[in-house]
């Protein structure tokens, strides 16, 4: 009887440096939202046959594509491949139909750390009144994460997604795992549901999901974005191992900012110096400091691509602070909004900002 022997990690991107930026020189100037239909609470809803909401997503993909946006980044989620492949894979299919109609690209993202570690499939949880992101959940969650013989099963998943899209032209680019580091959220509440030495289990797959990815030969980028810490440069002392592997392991680097524009410029010039072209696929939030204002203009300089959190305000309410975990907005919305562009239907939180998103793509 012989083992099937795992494939060794990756060291390196797949794509030179020269290749990345030859790749990025042929793309239109990326400005775009993370995706998630104001009729669903997380990934789970947004795509289980049962919920899936094609007229909603058509909808406000047309409202994206009048906004000027040509890009959305897109959550998956292990556990829908597992119950139904071929059907997952079918919505998928007709997401990316519509998107395509929009003439908008899609980011797809395999694995996300962030929020409640306990996902499970069927009827979601209703939203907890003036909560941000209430029911946004993990993949793969803490259990799996937790049981090295359920890895078997994560790869399957990876394979087969970036095989069946890995040279679909209306995908262009793939984000393996959102934030592998991060440790919850809700202000420490989903710590409690952890994984036990979670960043040290992700820092070991972490490199494997890459190489996984890596043999599907995809005619797309393979990324994972760095988010938090005050030092990305290649000289850092700092950062984990988690952060390290993002870095050496992305085609392009991707990153994510919520801070003061000045932070945002000290940021992209750490980042700079791994000499890839870089995106950020998640900023804008208006009380930390991060606006359309202050940021596109240090993008367009610094030929950053953009996709901020949020598009149209629904049961993820993340036009609420993440600090609404502790106060929660249940009598009366904020009077500013943290995330998202949009009302529910359709009309602008604040009109100049849709001024400044149609006048990205196109300025010089």
């Amino acid at each position: 009887m012989t083992t099937a022997i795992a494939p060794a990690a990756p060291q390196t991107p797949t794509w030179s440096a020269s290749a990345a930026h030859a790749w990025y020189a042929a793309q239109p100037r990326i400005l775009g939202a993370n995706f998630l239909p104001a009729s669903a609470i997380n990934q789970l809803e947004m795509w289980q046959a049962e919920t899936f909401d094609a007229e909603r997503i058509d909808l406000e993909l047309s409202w994206a594509a009048s906004l000027g946006m040509n890009t959305m980044r897109v959550f998956l989620h292990d556990l829908l491949w597992a119950n139904d492949a071929a059907g997952f894979k079918q919505r998928i299919e007709s997401y990316l139909q519509i998107a395509d109609r929009h003439k908008i690209r899609t980011m797809l993202v395999l694995f996300d750390s962030c929020w409640d570690p306990r996902p499970a499939l069927g009827a979601q949880r209703a939203p907890m009144p003036g909560i941000h992101n209430s029911g946004w959940v993990q993949s793969p969650g803490a259990a799996q994460l937790a049981d090295p013989s359920s890895y078997p099963a994560l790869r399957a998943y990876v394979e087969d997604l970036v095989t069946s899209f890995g040279q679909d032209r209306r995908v262009w680019c793939w984000d393996l795992w959102n934030e592998p580091d991060n440790q919850g959220g809700g202000m420490g509440y989903y710590q409690q549901f952890e994984a036990k030495e979670k960043i040290a289990l992700v820092a070991k797959l972490l490199p494997q999901v890459f190489g996984w990815a890596q043999a599907c030969k995809a005619s797309q980028p393979l990324t994972s974005g760095v988010w938090f810490g005050d030092d990305w440069s290649p000289e850092s002392t700092v950062m984990n191992d988690v952060q390290k592997a993002q870095l050496a392991l992305s085609d392009i680097v991707t990153f994510h900012d919520y801070s003061w524009p000045e932070k945002f410029l000290t940021r992209v010039r750490q980042l700079q110096a791994y000499g890839r072209p870089l995106v950020c696929t998640e900023y804008m939030a208006r009380g930390m400091g991060s606006t359309f204002d202050s940021t596109l203009p240090i993008a367009r300089a610094e030929s950053v691509g953009m996709i901020n959190w949020g598009f149209v305000a629904g049961k993820s309410q993340t036009n609420m602070p993440w600090d609404s975990w502790k106060n929660p907005y249940t009598f009366a919305p904020p009077s500013l909004w943290f995330h998202d562009v949009l009302h529910t239907d359709g009309t602008p939180y604040r009109a100049h900002e849709i001024e400044l998103l149609r006048r990205h793509v196109n300025a010089v």
